[in-house]
C-alpha cells in the first residue's frame, strides 16, 4: 500500500486556472498542500489544466484523487459558440421557446423584443402524441413523421437533437421512445431529451433547458475527451470527477451525458467550501463572497445549508428576460465585477465598473501586456493596496506607468487626477458588489448583520472589509488558500445527485403516503443509479425537501423535511415549517390550504471528502510576519501608513490590529484601520470590524 494520497482540485476560471493539492503521508500523518495558478487557455481549456499540474509539480500518474471545475458549459452559452440543434417537441407546441414568458423586465420599452431563441422555428419540428398532466396518454405517439425530420436535419447540418413533450415529467414513455428511434435512424448525431435533464413542469423552461444541453454537448463532450486523453498521457489512471451547479461531484461520464449541469460549476465549489469552513470555525450563517478575475459571485448560507435551486436564469438583467436553464445550481448571484473589470466614463460623465474584463490577456495595463484601460486591478495598485513590487508573488513586474495611463485617461474625463479616479473605481467596484450582496440578503428577508462574511478569490481579500462595513457586518473570514478557494472547495463535496419530481396533493390527512411513495421512488432510482458508479446502497445519505403553495399560487418555497417516513402525523409539522420558511421570504402569511407540487431529493456519497487539521504554531509574535510598512490609500478613511505582513509567516493565535495589508503570492488582504485581527487554528484570518 502507498504510504502517499495525493488529491488535486483544479478550477477553470475566466482569467486564471487553479489548482490545489493534498498530499498526505500516512506513516507519518502529516500532509503537504501545493498551490498554483496559471492562465486560462481558452477556448483549449484542457490545456490550461495540464499547465497548471506542471507548474505545481504535480505528476498526474501520482494522483489518487482529482476533481475539476470548468466555464466551458457557461462559456459556450454566453459566447454562442455551440452547435446547430434541432428540436422536436409536441404537434402545437414548437412555438413554446419562442413564445416564452410575458413578464418582460423593460417593462415601459415600446420596442422590446424577447431573447432569440437558441432554436430559428424552421428546425423546430413536431410529432403527433399527447400526455396529461397525471401522465396518463391521451393520444398515441406517432413516429410516422420522424424519418423525414431526421432528413432535413441532415441536410441543414444540425449537429444535436433536442426532444421535450408536453407533460414528460409526469409520463417519459413517448420521449424515451422517439429517443431510441432518434438514435437508430442518426446514430451518429448528439441527442437528449427533457426528462432526462429534468422532472420538474414548466413547458417553456423545461423546453429551453434541453435545448441549452443539446447545444453545449458536443463541445462538452469534446472537451472532456480531450481533458481525459490529456491525463492519461501524462499517467493519469483513476477516473475523474466533475464538479457540477449543484455543489457536489459526478462521474465524468455521467456528467457528458447532461453537460448543462455544470453551468456554474467553479462558483458552487467555492460555496460549498464556505459552508464547510463555516461549521468547521463555528460560524453556520455566511455570506459567501468570491472575487476574481473577471466577476464577483456571492451567495447566502444559513444553519451551514447552501440553497440549491432550478429557478436559473443566463443573461438575465433589466433589459432582458434572458434564459432559463432548469438544473439544480446553487442560489447565487453574479455580477461583472472582478480584478479585470474595466473602468469606463459614459456619455453623461459617470464612471461604470464592468461588466466588461480585461481578461488575462492583456490584462490590466499593469500587466505591461498591451492593455490600456484602467481595471480596478490597477486602482489597487496605483493606491497602494497591492504591493507593486511584488506584484503577482514576484511573478509580474507591474507596469505603474501604463496603470498611470490608463487611470489617468479616466481622470481626465471626470475633470480629477489619478489618485481620486483611482478612488472612484474602487469605490464603484465595492458599491456594486454590496448591491450583489444585499439582493442575497437583505432582498430574501435576511439582516446581513447577523451573518459572517467569508470572502475568498484573488481580490475577496481586497475588498471585504469595506463590503462588511457597509452592511454592517461585524465579521470578515479570509480563508487560507483563498485566491484558489474554488478548487479547494471540490476537496470538501461528494458525489451528489438531485432528483426533482413534480406531483400535486393537497396537503391534509390521507396526502402523505401519495407524498412518500414519490420520495421512495426517487430513492430507489438514486441507489440504482449509484450503483452503476459502484457505491453502495448504505454509503449514500438523503436529504429530503419539498416543494410547496399556497394553493392557487403560481410558484412554489421549498422547505426541509426532518428526518423519517412522511405519515398523516407529520403534516401539520410540514405545514408550520411551510408557513415560516414563506413569510420569512415574502414578510407575510396567508390563511389558506397548502399544497404540495413535488419533491426534491438530495443523494450523496463521499468519495474521499479531505479532513482538515489544525495547524502548528511555535509561538512566535506577530512581529516575526512582519515586512515593513507602505502607505495605503483606503478609498474611504485615507492614507494611513499600514504595517505589511508576510501571511506565509502567520500563525495561529497570532493578533494584531489594522490598518495593515496581508499578503501572499496570489493575493492580498486589506485590513482597514480599527479592524482586530485573529489567526484561528486552521490558519484563516479573522477580520473583526469595530463596533
Amino acid at each position: 500500500m502507498p504510504n502517499n494520497t495525493i488529491r488535486v482540485a483544479t478550477d477553470v476560471g475566466g482569467t486564471f486556472t487553479d489548482l490545489v493539492c493534498f498530499e498526505i503521508d500516512h506513516s507519518t500523518g502529516e500532509s503537504r498542500v501545493i498551490v498554483a495558478k496559471s492562465d486560462t487557455t481558452s477556448p483549449n481549456f484542457e490545456r490550461g489544466l495540464l499547465n497548471v499540474l506542471a507548474k505545481g509539480g504535480v505528476d498526474p500518474s501520482s494522483v489518487d484523487f482529482l476533481a475539476h471545475g470548468t466555464t466551458v458549459v457557461i462559456n459556450a452559452l454566453t459566447e454562442r459558440k455551440g452547435v446547430k440543434v434541432g428540436l422536436i417537441a409536441t404537434q402545437g407546441f414548437r412555438d413554446t421557446l419562442e413564445i416564452a414568458r410575458g413578464n418582460r423586465p423593460d417593462f415601459f420599452n415600446l420596442h422590446y423584443r424577447k431573447p432569440i431563441p437558441f432554436v430559428p422555428r424552421y428546425l423546430r419540428r413536431e410529432l403527433p402524441g399527447r400526455m396529461s398532466y397525471k401522465g396518463v396518454e391521451l393520444k398515441p405517439l406517432d413516429l410516422s413523421g420522424l424519418p423525414a425530420i431526421i432528413d432535413d436535419f441532415k441536410a441543414e447540418e444540425v449537429k444535436a437533437v433536442a426532444i421535450c413533450f408536453l407533460h414528460s415529467y409526469a409520463n417519459p414513455i413517448h420521449e424515451q421512445t422517439t429517443l431510441v428511434e432518434v438514435q437508430n435512424l442518426w446514430p451518429e448525431v448528439s441527442v437528449v431529451s427533457s426528462h432526462q435533464v429534468t422532472r420538474e413542469w414548466r413547458e417553456y423552461e423545461r423546453t429551453n433547458t434541453v435545448v441549452m444541453s443539446a447545444y453545449v454537448q458536443p463541445a462538452t463532450e469534446r472537451y472532456l475527451s480531450r481533458l481525459l486523453a490529456g491525463l492519461r498521457e501524462k499517467g493519469f489512471s483513476k477516473s475523474p470527477y466533475i464538479m457540477q451547479s449543484n455543489c457536489g461531484v459526478d462521474s465524468l461520464g455521467s456528467v457528458a451525458k447532461i453537460p448543462i449541469t455544470m453551468v456554474e460549476s467553479g462558483p458552487a465549489s467555492g460555496f460549498w467550501g464556505a459552508a464547510e469552513l463555516g461549521k468547521l470555525i463555528g460560524e453556520p450563517d455566511v455570506l459567501a463572497l468570491d472575487i476574481g478575475g473577471t466577476t464577483a459571485k456571492c451567495s447566502l448560507i444559513e444553519n451551514g445549508e447552501v440553497k440549491i435551486k432550478t429557478d436559473y436564469w443566463i443573461e438575465r438583467d433589466r433589459t432582458s428576460a434572458g434564459y432559463p436553464i432548469m438544473v439544480p445550481v446553487v442560489d447565487l448571484v453574479e455580477i461583472g465585477n472582478g480584478g479585470g473589470s474595466i473602468a469606463s466614463v459614459d456619455g453623461f460623465g459617470k464612471m461604470r465598473v464592468g461588466p466588461q474584463s480585461a481578461g488575462a490577456v492583456p490584462g490590466p495595463a499593469a500587466y505591461g501586456r498591451g492593455g490600456s484601460q484602467a481595471t480596478t486591478t490597477d486602482a489597487n495598485l496605483w493606491l497602494g493596496r497591492i504591493n507593486k513590487d511584488n506584484f503577482c508573488g514576484g511573478e509580474v513586474v507591474a507596469d505603474m506607468a501604463a496603470a498611470k495611463a490608463a487611470i489617468d485617461a479616466v481622470g481626465q474625463k471626470l475633470g480629477v487626477d489619478a489618485d481620486e479616479a483611482a478612488r472612484g473605481i474602487i469605490r464603484i467596484a465595492n458599491n456594486n458588489m454590496v448591491n450583489a450582496l444585499k439582493l442575497v440578503s437583505l432582498n430574501r428577508g435576511h439582516d446581513p448583520r447577523e451573518f459572517t462574511l467569508i470572502a475568498f478569490g484573488g481580490g475577496g481579500g481586497m475588498h471585504a472589509v469595506a463590503l462588511a462595513a457597509e452592511l454592517g457586518v461585524r465579521k470578515v473570514v479570509v480563508p487560507v488558500g483563498a485566491s484558489v478557494f474554488s478548487a479547494w472547495g471540490m476537496m470538501m463535496s461528494d458525489l451528489r445527485r438531485d432528483y426533482f419530481v413534480t406531483r400535486l396533493f393537497d396537503l391534509k390527512r390521507g396526502a402523505a403516503a401519495g407524498i412518500e411513495q414519490v420520495f421512495t421512488e426517487a430513492e430507489e432510482r438514486s441507489r440504482s443509479e449509484f450503483a452503476i458508479e459502484g457505491i453502495e446502497a448504505c454509503r449514500i445519505e438523503f436529504l429530503r425537501y419539498g416543494k410547496f403553495r399556497y394553493q392557487n399560487q403560481e410558484h412554489t418555497t421549498e422547505v426541509l423535511l426532518a428526518a423519517g417516513r412522511i405519515t398523516d402525523e407529520r403534516l401539520a409539522e410540514i405545514e408550520a415549517s411551510f408557513h415560516e420558511t414563506y413569510e420569512r421570504e415574502y414578510t407575510y402569511r396567508l390563511d389558506a390550504p397548502i399544497e404540495a407540487v413535488g419533491i426534491h431529493l438530495v443523494a450523496s456519497a463521499e468519495v474521499g471528502k479531505l479532513t482538515m487539521k489544525k495547524c502548528d504554531s511555535t509561538g512566535a509574535e506577530p512581529e516575526t510576519a512582519l515586512k515593513g510598512h507602505r502607505d495605503v490609500d483606503y478609498a474611504i478613511e485615507g492614507i494611513d501608513r499600514a504595517a505589511i505582513y508576510d501571511r506565509g509567516k502567520l500563525e495561529p493565535g497570532m493578533t494584531f490590529s489594522g490598518p495593515a495589508i496581508i499578503e501572499d503570492p496570489s493575493s492580498t488582504v486589506v485590513v482597514h484601520p480599527g479592524n482586530r485581527v485573529e489567526i484561528d487554528g486552521y490558519g484563516n484570518i479573522h477580520i473583526y470590524l469595530a463596533a
